[in-house]
């Protein structure tokens, strides 16, 4: 299904999600189901056309940027949308050029990228941080708008978005994770150190996306406090920028079973079986 991938409506054209009632769970299912669907579509035409994409995810500490990309993911070929969130550099990677260990990972004829961070880490985290000098982020805020466009040039589709969250509703996030057990790996030291942070973080942010928004490689902000619509509004503007098409599928048959050979019986009686506890 072919999209219009001009669409530059401004968040202020299309109404502030803040403004709008919370989506309940089953209507943001069925809309989320829809996009999926379309997702599937955006999928098997990369296969058929030998696209390639790229999707930076960056934003604020609980923003919800893995959220978006499970939605993203969980109906669609792992084979085909790749999720990236590679870890702190080895030493070994510490001595290479600052974009290699991404550009490893960038894709192939029929794929489609999602990182979750990015080469953006140096203008955010290794920044405030420290972890970089001074020339070191200087160099990379003037050299990526030209590699972007040096991977543009060369057919490659790129969208970069960043989930921006309210301040209250980051300590929110952070105080439910400490609650949740199952969200305890999701803290740590530096993370929280975002907290304190917060004014630091804005301003490397701000500059980051002041010097790095370009008509080649332009960024797109989420406003990211209600979550179900930051994933419906994110999923929707990726499908509107890609200018894909439907591809008909070929759809197998389902073939009549073979008949059951003599003296064969149905079932498995060689292993051991998982005990009933649910």
């Amino acid at each position: 299904m072919s999209k219009n991938p001009q669409s530059n409506k401004t968040a202020d054209e299309a109404g502030p999600a803040a403004a709008a009632p919370k989506l309940k769970r089953k209507e943001f299912e069925e809309e989320l189901y829809e996009l999926q669907a379309e997702l599937t579509r955006l999928q098997a035409w990369a296969v058929a056309e030998r696209a390639r994409v790229i999707v930076v995810f960056e934003g604020r500490d609980t923003a919800g940027k893995g959220g978006v990309i499970k939605r993203i993911t969980e109906r669609c070929s792992p084979r085909v949308f790749r999720h990236v969130a590679l870890p702190a550099p080895s030493d070994r990677e510490r001595s290479q050029l600052y974009i290699q260990r991404y550009m490893a990972h960038f894709p192939a004829a029929g794929e489609i990228v999602l990182f979750d961070r990015s080469w953006y880490n140096r203008a955010g985290v290794e920044r405030v941080m420290g972890f970089c000098g001074e020339d070191q982020y200087r160099r990379f805020l003037k050299l990526a708008p030209a590699v972007e466009r040096e991977v543009v040039d060369n057919g490659i589709v790129l969208l970069k978005y960043f989930l921006d969250v309210s301040q209250d509703e980051q300590r929110r996030r952070f105080e439910a994770r400490i609650e949740d057990p199952v969200k305890h790996w999701k803290l740590s030291p530096m993370d929280v150190e975002s907290v304190r942070r917060w004014w630091d973080y804005t301003e490397a942010y701000q500059a980051m996306i002041e010097e790095t928004d370009t008509p080649a490689a332009p960024w797109y902000i989420v406003p990211a406090d209600d979550k179900r619509r930051a994933r419906l509004n994110l999923i929707r503007h990726l499908l509107d920028r890609i200018p894909y098409r439907k591809v008909a599928v070929d759809l197998p048959e389902i073939p009549k079973a073979q008949a059951r050979p003599k003296g064969v019986e149905g079932g498995l009686r060689a292993g051991r079986v998982v005990p009933s506890r649910y």
